[in-house]
């Protein structure tokens, strides 16, 4: 998608996501971009920054919640733009990153890492199928409170190292992980709005 159809609905979230955004338009594809991911991730996040980016994925969380609710029904069902997903699978699987990956760098950040049974980040887990509308608003919900029981954990550790790695990014700080759950949130909710249409 070109900047000019990201435009009206990016336009629209970047004063209250700035850090996000930023990172997120690192992005390119392939390798070079996920080393400037990396870069922009390092670059935006220092220590006592929890609140500051938890604020900024709260407001993409309601940028989600918007166009969810607006959805047509039938679109629920509809090709969601990965894998063999439909956007049903692919929202919920998003509400799952944003609880998951979040947590789990709270677990390093308070010393509570379980060394003989580690998380594994598998990124292609899609969600239920046949989830409705409101299924869907109650994954996002509890999302949002996972997310701001993590950031809580997290704040004063965001430098931290986590042990956490995932198969395509590797190993971040905790506080990266925190910004990263909005860098992936944003992918899709792209996909939402050129689904909806509404990414002129």
């Amino acid at each position: 998608m070109t900047s000019t159809t990201r435009r009206a609905w990016l336009a629209d979230l970047e004063p209250d996501a700035p850090d996000t955004i930023a990172c997120w338009r690192a992005i390119d594809g392939g390798y070079s971009g996920l080393k400037r991911l990396r870069r922009e991730l390092r670059a935006r996040i220092h220590e006592r920054d929890a609140p500051r980016i938890l604020a900024e994925q709260e407001a993409i969380g309601a940028a989600l919640e918007r166009v969810i609710s607006t959805l047509p029904e039938e679109l629920l069902r509809a090709p969601g733009e990965e894998e063999d997903w439909n956007v049903a699978q692919a929202f919920a699987h998003t509400t799952a990153a944003r609880r998951f990956l979040a947590a789990w760098a709270a677990l390093d950040a308070a010393g509570e890492w379980p060394e003989d049974d580690p998380p594994v980040v598998t990124p292609s887990i899609p969600g239920p199928a046949d989830a409705s509308r409101d299924r869907l608003l109650s994954l996002l919900g509890r999302s949002a409170e996972s997310l701001r029981e993590s950031a809580a954990r997290i704040a004063g550790h965001e430098t931290d190292r986590c042990r956490m790695r995932h198969p395509l990014i590797g190993h971040l700080r905790c506080g990266d992980w925190l910004l990263f759950v909005g860098v992936h949130d944003l992918m899709h909710l792209e996909q939402l709005h050129r689904l909806a249409g509404s990414d002129a």
